[in-house]
Formats: structure tokens, C-alpha cells, sequence
């Protein structure tokens, strides 16, 4: 990845993240790293861990930024998030939840927060 996309990328994670935090969930961890992928924001929502997935469009060509979040991508990201947890003892037994804020067009960006996007199969 170009070092000017990494830039957009971090500049629309950073929006997202904002954009959550403003309606009061409480940011534990950001781009955390395994071998199943990448976390991009795990956030606190009262007692439930949310696993929010940002993905960034500039339009709606091939479906948006919503369209971009397939099975394959959620099955990394339940991995990931299965990972994470095994590592956290006092979040393990905290119910889960699965978000997707799909951001679009120039700054300012709409973001649109699709809680509960989805569920991973087991």
C-alpha cells in the first residue's frame, strides 16, 4: 500500500473512530494485528465489545464501502476478534458485537454505522 493511502486510510479512521466516540463508545484497542488479519477499532459499548470494521469509498462503484465487507472479509475479522479475546481474560465472557462504518466522498466524510453488520458462523 502506497504511503499516501496508508495516510487517507489512517486520516478516515480517524473520523470513524471520532465519529463512535462522540456517541459514547470507548475506544480499548486500534489496529491490532495477528496472523488472521487486522482489528481496526475495538471499542467498549456499555458491557458488549464491538469489533467495528471501517471501510472507505470514494463513491458507490462496485457496491460502496458497505458492499466491500463479504463473507470472507467477516470471517477475518470474527477470527481476529476470537484472537483478540482468547488474549483478555476481562473481556472474554463480555457479549460481542460486530459493526461496519462505511465511509464515503471527500471530507467531510459521510460515515454510515451499520451496528450488529453481521455475525460470525461458528
Amino acid at each position: 500500500m502506497s504511503t499516501d493511502r496508508r495516510g487517507q486510510g489512517k486520516v478516515v479512521e480517524d473520523a470513524a473512530c471520532a465519529y463512535v466516540q462522540r456517541a459514547g463508545l470507548a475506544l480499548l484497542a486500534r489496529n491490532v494485528d495477528c496472523r488472521y488479519g487486522e482489528l481496526d477499532l475495538v471499542m467498549r459499548d456499555g458491557e458488549e465489545v464491538v469489533f467495528a470494521e471501517v471501510r472507505y469509498r470514494v463513491g458507490s462503484s462496485r457496491g460502496g464501502a458497505l458492499a466491500s465487507v463479504d463473507r470472507r472479509k467477516q470471517d477475518r475479522v470474527a477470527s481476529a476478534a476470537r484472537w483478540y479475546l482468547a488474549g483478555r481474560r476481562e473481556l472474554a465472557s463480555a457479549p460481542c458485537r460486530f459493526d461496519v462504518l462505511a465511509v464515503t466522498g471527500e471530507p467531510p466524510y459521510r460515515i454510515a454505522w451499520l451496528r450488529d453488520a453481521f455475525r460470525p458462523e461458528d
